[in-house]
């Protein structure tokens, strides 16, 4: 592996970070990744929205020798960070579809001569070879995967260029690697490792709580009432905010209701121009927009603290792209509304997403018995490949292939294309339906996960529980008290107590009370239910068994000290 030199003057590290960026001091978190990204240690960094992930490699960037090359999920993404370094007066480039011929054939010269510390490239263009070349030249010093759980996310279904990059490692003579999320769970996070084929890699976690990002849930029944929601919502809140759909079309519905009401509301998905996009992020970041309405193909990285709410008009599929987009609120540490519309039809479009995810056993035979029909003539192209199999989309096929690549039964040649290894263990590979049975199965059961992580989603949405309290349950992490205070479950329990229990309103001190942990055989009451033992404790659930014998359970904060108990 190629790793850079140990040692690392501190003092030019502090003089660079206070002259180039204008920070005195690192977090406690960004020290330690840069310490490793520094000693040429493989790093899996997984910080908050606002933690300042970039400067984790910007800072050893100027300071290594060679280049630092940052693959980056999304052209906006690429952008607002370039622009950054820019400003910075760092040397820099893009390589995405944005470039022009000439303009590409020049930042790939230069990126050859050595002459830029940072490049930033989409997935794709780690496997495209003039790209690979032009680097290889240039010495890559960091391999920087940003917003790394796409690899997770997005790799398995619509970006399988993701699955590539330990491919382009390999090419780029194995360069240290950091890989840089707002979140990840344990699962995601070994897909993460597994995928770069860096089992050396380390975790470093500093932790996903954000006390400012205040959340709650409102429950929509029809399209009319969501339109209806979100103008109200977004003219309540003031300030500026993030409006985030599933589909595209309910995207533009919203944008010009949002409009049709007077609001500054601008419109960002895939299927609009390049140009449109970046002008539209562009009047979002400058303050000409009070609202952007999106898919999720907006938001990841861009750097805008002021973002006061974050609406998700429609549910997403999972407790992590939800926690990723409502954490672009707040990021100037101010409280920021992060708000959920629950329509129970939510969850049946999320359910059709995930029917068109990934290839089956089926659609993996078709692919295999393509290359080999079409294999006769030489290597296979993905074009050939979609030709000739038109039911399977390009992104099947692709990842299709990466299985069969994984299986040593099919090989990569120059340019993307695919042909038979030789050999008759890799024949046989290719003809054993039980071992295409086999490498399916690995998305069968990732197929399940998701839907697994759809039905997370969905408790947190129906939940009474603390929000928060159940987001960081699912990554994993504890609340440092029993609830948050400030979500809307939080704030309608306290409520309830204080109308319930008249000590409430005589003794604050007995919120505090209430907060301690309860222990089998304590003397308890509930409101309504009266006195009773503790016969079980299990997470916020405490169970009772009252005189008459019966048992019953209730949520923690439903729970009272006996008075006679507590007095003793």
């Amino acid at each position: 592996m190629n790793k850079p030199a140990s040692k690392w003057d501190a003092r030019a590290l502090s003089r660079t970070l206070r002259r180039t960026f204008g920070i005195t001091t690192l977090r406690e978190g960004q020290e330690r990744v840069i310490a490793r990204v520094l000693k040429g240690e493989d790093t899996l960094a997984i910080m908050p929205t606002g933690a300042g992930k970039s400067l984790c490699y910007q800072l050893p960037a100027l300071h290594l020798s060679g280049t630092t090359v940052v693959v980056s999920p999304l052209i906006s993404l690429m952008k607002d960070q370039a622009d950054k370094l820019a400003d910075a007066e760092i040397a820099n480039v893009q390589l995405n579809s944005t470039l022009g011929e000439g303009e590409e054939r020049d930042a790939l010269a230069r990126v050859a001569r050595g002459e830029i510390p940072i490049v930033f490239a989409t997935p794709e263009r780690m496997t495209d070879t003039p790209t690979l070349e032009a680097l290889a030249k240039s010495r890559v010093a960091l391999f920087v995967v940003d917003e790394a759980h796409c690899i997770s996310q997005w790799g398995h279904d619509f970006r399988p260029a993701y699955l590539e990059l330990a491919a382009a490692l390999g090419a780029l003579g194995e360069p240290p690697v950091l890989a840089l999320t707002a979140t990840a769970t344990g699962e995601v996070a070994r897909d993460i490792v597994t995928q770069l084929k860096r089992p050396a890699m380390q975790v470093l976690q500093t932790g996903i709580y954000r006390e400012n990002l205040h959340y709650r849930v409102l429950h929509t029944t029809n399209d009319d009432e969501r339109v209806a929601r979100v103008v109200q919502v977004v003219k309540a809140a003031g300030g500026t905010g993030i409006v985030y759909t599933a589909t595209i079309n309910v995207a533009e519905t919203l944008a010009e209701a949002l409009r049709k009401g007077g609001v500054r509301a601008g419109l960002y998905h895939g299927r609009l121009p390049a140009r449109e996009r970046r002008e539209q992020q562009d009047a979002f970041m400058d303050g000409q927009l009070d609202v952007m309405v999106a898919t999720n193909a907006f938001g990841l990285g861009v750097d805008k603290p002021d973002v006061r709410y974050v609406l998700h008009a429609q549910m997403p599929g999972s407790i992590e792209a939800y926690y990723q987009e409502s954490g672009r609120g707040g990021r100037d540490g101010e409280v920021a509304q992060c708000t959920l519309l629950y329509d129970l039809r939510d969850r049946r479009v999320q359910q059709f997403f995930l029917a068109r995810r990934y290839p089956d056993a089926e659609q993996l035979e078709a692919v295999r018995d393509a290359i080999a029909r079409l294999a006769a003539e030489g290597a296979v192209s993905v074009a050939a490949l979609r030709e000739a199999l038109p039911g399977i989309s390009e992104v099947k096929i692709k990842v299709a292939i990466k299985l069969l690549v994984d299986a040593n039964a099919v090989v990569r040649r120059a340019g993307g294309n695919v042909a038979f290894r030789q050999g008759q263990a890799a024949a046989a590979a290719l003809q054993d339906r039980s071992r295409i049975a086999e490498l399916a199965r690995g998305y069968a059961e990732k197929a399940e996960q998701d839907r697994e992580k759809l039905e997370r989603m969905v408790f947190y949405a129906q939940t009474g529980l603390c929000r928060w309290r159940v987001l960081l349950d699912y990554f994993g992490e504890r609340l440092e008290h029993e609830r948050c205070g400030s979500c809307d479950n939080c704030i309608r329990m306290t409520r309830r107590e204080r109308v319930a229990d008249p000590d409430v309103r005589r003794d604050s001190g007995a919120v505090a009370k209430r907060r301690r942990g309860f222990a089998i055989g304590d003397d308890v009451r509930v409101p309504r239910y009266g006195s009773g033992r503790v016969r079980g404790v299990a997470g916020d659930e405490v169970t009772i068994e009252f005189p008459n014998g019966d048992a019953r359970t209730f949520l923690r904060s439903y729970v009272r000290r006996n008075a006679r108990a507590a007095h003793a």
